[in-house]
């Protein structure tokens, strides 16, 4: 049995078997120069996905921005200090981001209507009123929704 599970492990690479040492190989060989010896199919796909992961955090932090400007303005009563922390911490998430990478600053805008989409749908289930409550298009700009002090009134 043993021998077996060796085996198998054998087969199967320190990519899959241990990400995090994985990685410190992969970074130990790119310093000693051993470019030979390199993952380079899965080091290849692993800065895809790094690209991949800053994109989908920028469309996240905007959906979560949007969903709270929405419920900040169609439930006025249910106004609170969460929300608005939350407005603080996603629009300085989605400038981290920017300022780590600035030639993602056009992303937003290319994102905007579908997050906009998205966050209707999620403004609708969080507060139990119906979709068509929101307005289809977006009631603010993406200017406003990344300015630190707007809110709608």
């Amino acid at each position: 049995m043993a021998r077996a599970k060796r085996k198998i492990e054998a087969e199967v690479g320190l990519y899959e078997r241990d990400f995090c040492r994985w990685v410190e190989e992969q970074v130990a060989l790119l310093e000693a120069g051993a470019f030979e010896r390199l993952d380079l199919e899965n080091l290849i796909e692993e800065i895809h996905d790094m690209a991949r992961r800053q994109r989908k955090a920028i469309r996240s932090d905007l959906i979560v921005v949007l969903t709270h400007l929405l419920k900040w303005q169609h439930q006025p009563e249910q106004r609170s200090t969460g929300w608005r922390g939350s407005l603080v911490e996603h629009r300085r998430r989605i400038e981290d981001e920017i300022e780590e990478s600035p030639s993602l600053a056009g992303y937003p805008a290319e994102v905007f209507e579908r997050c906009y989409l998205r966050a209707r749908e999620q403004a609708a289930a969080d507060t139990g009123l119906p979709p068509e409550t929101f307005p289809a298009e977006p009631p603010f700009t993406l200017e406003q929704a990344l300015d630190r002090q707007f809110v709608p009134d």
